[in-house]
């Protein structure tokens, strides 16, 4: 897919316009941060936007634009409003969400809570049913390690399949075992694997994908239609958060079918952007079935683009790392030939498909950001960037913007996930130095890279708001209690909202979203004050006025 660079947009648009947005203040995100546009005087500021099929027409002061208001333009207002560019989420994951939120949520409860959790559950369900749980915590775990046999007496004879926060990872109960019949000696292409205890007897631990679709697989599924209908209150729910679209992270089975059913009922409320996983060890036949559906789309979704992943988690012990970590785990990629993903990178590279990347642990980005420097000029026909970066050290931080390659940071994972006194799970598996590297976003950004920011939703929470305060802060915006994780590392209030708009835009190559100008789609949040004059804590909590999508309103 090519995009118009900014040379070739134009500067204004004849014409009557379908729509002029006007609020008190418009931020275009073209300028940068010390320039006149940016900081210019509320009287003087553009406060208003023209729009005709669903592209910007013009941009400036109300009176400015009245030459493209006609009887058949509908003048929204929104007074004491201010108007960026739409917040795109720049990592999440849809549908796949939906099997990976299947249950009762059990994010950040004790032991005894998710217990008791699931013993709710067990009363309520069919005989025979399953359980579903999602958001463990894995630090339940560090006294017995991963086993699903801490959940047996609360199911009661049912059934438990519960994922892991890091969604890397799930465990199943005894009589989970029992009903899919593992026995501990399954093997996968990849570096998936089933749990066993000294005696080699099944935990009901499964790490990696291919190890739970495995169980996933003899379970009874939800139906197009159910999720469906789930899939629309969070596309809702985002849409009221401010979020305007969405970069999602694979086309999960069953996606193109949900969105069709969703179409047939109206415009969804937000863009969505799918990149098509490429499984470790894909043969040809695979790559090729991946690049074919490349264009296909919607009204307000189209596949563009891959994602690989390189490592896991740090977690659950698959991040890659350069050294072991303190349980001597961490040395592997999960691609059990790393030269085959090299070569599957150049595969879709020469066909200019943008290609992301999940690399968590120091080895993993390194090695990736090397794939991309070997790949030369096929390197420049496609965007490149690299997902979460949890810990690099200084020398791989000057790397993405040498290469080009964007980095697309969930500091909201550092936030939620460790502890300033190195005490989660997380920390311990890195030591010190290595937990001290941690989310560096301030230094990606300072070096000149593109940041692009995310939820990595379900893992963590959507709201946009919430996301931009906490990689200002640094601290959970509930917990003003605790410290802050590496506050070094904290973005300013621009460039967190850049994070989700220029920058999310230049992630994906794209020069026609993230901005406000002549010839860029109209995607806009209206917030109810000016975001760049408010500290993090009150950014957490502004008011979001509406969104536009496509020029036409789609949250009020």
């Amino acid at each position: 897919m090519t995009h118009a660079s900014p040379s070739q947009l134009p500067a204004a648009v004849a014409g009557i316009a379908d729509r002029l947005v006007v609020a008190d203040r418009v931020h275009t995100f073209t300028e940068a941060p010390d320039d006149a546009a940016a900081n210019a005087a509320p009287s003087t500021a553009p406060n208003a936007v023209a729009i005709r099929d669903g592209r910007v027409m013009g941009v400036g002061r109300r009176e400015e634009l009245s030459a493209h208001v006609g009887d058949g333009t509908v003048i929204s207002e929104h007074p004491g409003a201010t108007l960026v560019p739409g917040l795109v989420d720049g990592h999440t994951h849809i549908v796949f969400g939906l099997e990976l939120t299947r249950g009762v949520q059990l994010t950040d409860l004790t032991l005894a809570e998710a217990q008791d959790r699931i013993a709710a559950a067990a009363a309520d369900a069919a005989p025979g049913a399953w359980i579903f749980g999602w958001g463990t915590d894995p630090n339940l775990f560090t006294e017995t390690g991963f086993t699903g046999r801490l959940f047996d007496e609360a199911a009661d004879g049912h059934p438990a399949f519960l994922r892991l926060r890091d969604a890397h990872s799930a465990v199943i109960n005894s009589a989970g075992i029992e009903a899919i019949g593992l026995t501990g000696r399954e093997t996968f292409r990849d570096e998936s694997a089933v749990g066993v205890d000294e005696h080699g007897a099944p935990t009901g631990y499964l790490l990696e994908l291919a190890a739970m679709d495995l169980v996933l697989g003899r379970i009874p599924a939800e139906s197009h239609e159910e999720l469906a209908d789930r899939l629309a209150v969070v596309l809702d729910g985002m849409a009221a958060s401010g979020i305007t679209g969405t970069h999602v992270m694979d086309f999960h089975p069953g996606s193109r079918e949900v969105f069709e059913i969703l179409e047939s009922r109206g415009d969804l409320p937000i863009r969505l952007r799918f990149s098509p996983m490429v499984p470790p060890g894909s043969t040809q036949e695979a790559l090729e079935q991946i690049a074919a559906v490349q264009g296909l789309h919607g009204r307000r979704w189209r596949v563009e683009g891959v994602k690989f992943m390189i490592d896991g988690t740090v977690d659950n012990g698959s991040a890659w790392l350069h050294e072991p970590d303190c349980y001597g785990q961490g040395r592997r990629s999960i691609w059990t030939d790393p030269e085959a993903y090299r070569e599957a990178l150049r595969y879709f590279a020469e066909r200019g498909i943008a290609t992301a990347t999940h690399a968590i642990g120091d080895q993993g980005v390194a090695f990736v950001l090397d794939a991309i420097e070997s790949l030369g000029d096929a390197a420049r026909r496609s965007a490149h960037r690299i997902e979460h970066i949890e810990t690099i050290p200084d020398g791989t931080v000057p790397r993405f913007a040498q290469l080009g390659v964007a980095a697309s940071m969930q500091p909201i994972h550092g936030t939620r996930h460790t502890r300033a006194d190195r005490t989660d799970n997380w920390s311990v598996r890195l030591g010190e130095e290595r937990a001290a590297h941690g989310w560096r976003c301030r230094d990606i950004r300072d070096s000149g890279a593109v940041l692009a920011l995310g939820s990595d939703w379900p893992v963590t929470p959507y709201d946009p708001r919430v996301m931009m305060a906490e990689s200002i802060l640094r601290f959970p915006v509930a917990r003003p209690e605790l410290a802050p994780i590496q506050p070094e590392q904290a973005l300013t209030v621009r460039q967190a909202l850049e994070g989700y708009t220029s920058h999310a835009a230049r992630a994906i190559g794209s020069d026609d979203e993230g901005v406000i100008r002549p010839g860029a789609r109209a995607a806009f949040t209206v917030f109810g004050a000016d975001p760049l004059a408010l500290s993090a804590q009150e950014l957490a909590a502004i008011d979001v006025v509406a969104t536009y999508v496509d020029g036409a309103p789609a949250h009020r």
